[in-house]
């Protein structure tokens, strides 16, 4: 994956839930695991936007329901620094599903997504309505 432009500040970890923003069929997802976090030991992994979870879906559609997906974060609560030293937060943390080559298995995404997800995930960025 691509490095991000952002000082990111991680402040989602296993347990948190999330909304979801694309049109897959889960309305809220748990996050059960953080793909690629390296820590040091007794560490919490954790998350931030652009990242890549594992989550099983809590509440949606009875064909998803209590399955383990790989979502990528696209907002979070929690404000973060850019670049350009402006500071980004969003009303809540919400997460698109992806598949293992991390393009989108959705065709629409709902809500403004940060444009740190369209740096790293090209494909997701294309499906969405707003970028901020």
């Amino acid at each position: 994956m691509k490095a991000i432009s952002s000082s990111n500040a991680k402040s989602i970890q296993p347990g948190s839930v999330l909304k979801c923003a694309d049109n897959s069929g889960a309305n809220l997802f748990e996050v059960i695991a953080v793909m690629g976090f390296k820590g040091i030991r007794r560490a919490k992994p954790t998350a931030g936007i652009a990242d890549v979870v594992m989550c099983r879906v809590k509440s949606g559609n009875e064909k998803v329901r209590h399955q383990v997906f790989r979502v990528v974060i696209v907002r979070q609560r929690n404000e973060y620094r850019r670049a350009s030293g402006m500071r980004v937060a969003f009303e809540d943390n919400a997460g698109a599903v992806i598949n293992e080559k991390f393009d989108p298995t959705a065709t629409l995404i709902k809500g403004p997504i940060a444009r740190e997800v369209v740096e790293r995930f090209k494909t997701v960025g294309k499906i969405a309505s707003i970028v901020v």
